[in-house]
């Protein structure tokens, strides 16, 4: 088992007697911010879903090469990541600065172990700037209104949405959600997100078990939705090539790489 950490006490918010998202999400992928609870249930989950820590690995990749996409080739130079997680390596400021100094990044998140980690993540270039806001996606006006702090919504901005919409349950309430922070931004922005889905073609069957288990035992609740229910997120966008794949797919080096029933897509708004 994973080296756990004891962050600071002091939220109240802060629970360590359950299973959290971000501190089991970060022990699939070898990280040091979880506790044995978190170690407990992700071990159960990957007993039910032997590929979740490919899944996790998955996500992170693809976040990666969505980033060095956006700033490389697109030169996108704002970032909104909405459900940022707790820090690992080449988080989404790091991508971006290494490719344009001068990027600008908000980070958002309503998790107390991702707040304590925030002085990491608010470390960037000189020319950039790297923020924070503790708000939670299901008030995305809040989440607008602060980040205008930071980010010019004038200007092209990626909204990333990594497996962050599966923990909004109401599958109306994540569409609206998506529809009001775009509907903020202007034309030459992204929608970059990524989604667990059940369907069978990528290997789904084993989520609806393992997130049964999940939300018995641990927090968030969070659920998976067809590919079709994941493409409606991108109504009005232009989808980027390949279009809504398995993440591990999209825009990979190597065709070999691991088929995960998480679906990933890059949408442009016209």
């Amino acid at each position: 088992m994973s080296e756990s950490h004891t962050p600071p006490s002091g939220s109240a918010r802060l629970n360590t007697g359950v299973a959290h998202n971000a501190r089991v999400w970060n022990y699939w992928i070898g990280g040091k911010d979880n506790y044995e609870v978190d170690q407990k249930v992700g071990d159960h989950v990957a007993s039910i879903n032997p590929i979740i820590r490919d899944i996790a690995r998955a996500d992170r990749e693809f976040l990666g090469r969505a980033v060095t996409f956006l700033a490389g080739e697109r030169g996108v130079r704002q970032f909104l990541d909405i459900g940022t997680g707790l820090p690992t390596a080449d988080n989404t400021h790091e991508i971006a600065q290494r490719i344009a100094p001068d990027a600008r990044i908000v980070y958002v998140d309503n998790d107390p172990i991702v707040l304590v980690h925030a002085r990491t993540l608010l470390t960037g270039t000189r020319d950039g700037v790297t923020d924070y806001i503790d708000a939670d996606v299901h008030d995305p006006d809040a989440i607008l209104r602060r980040a205008a702090d930071t980010l010019d919504f004038d200007r092209p901005v990626a909204v990333m949405m990594l497996g962050i919409l599966n923990f909004v349950l109401d599958t109306d309430e994540a569409r609206s959600i998506v529809r009001r922070v775009m509907d903020a931004v202007p034309s030459g922005s992204f929608l970059v997100l990524t989604h667990p889905t059940f369907d069978p073609e990528v290997g789904g069957e084993l989520q609806v078990p393992a997130m049964e288990f999940w939300n018995e035992n641990a927090t968030p609740p969070i659920t998976a939705r067809s590919g079709a229910e994941i493409a409606a997120f991108f109504d009005g966008l232009e989808l980027v090539d390949p279009g809504l794949v398995s993440c591990s797919r999209w825009r990979a080096t190597s065709g070999s790489a691991v088929v995960v029933p998480q679906y990933g897509a890059v949408g442009v708004k016209p």
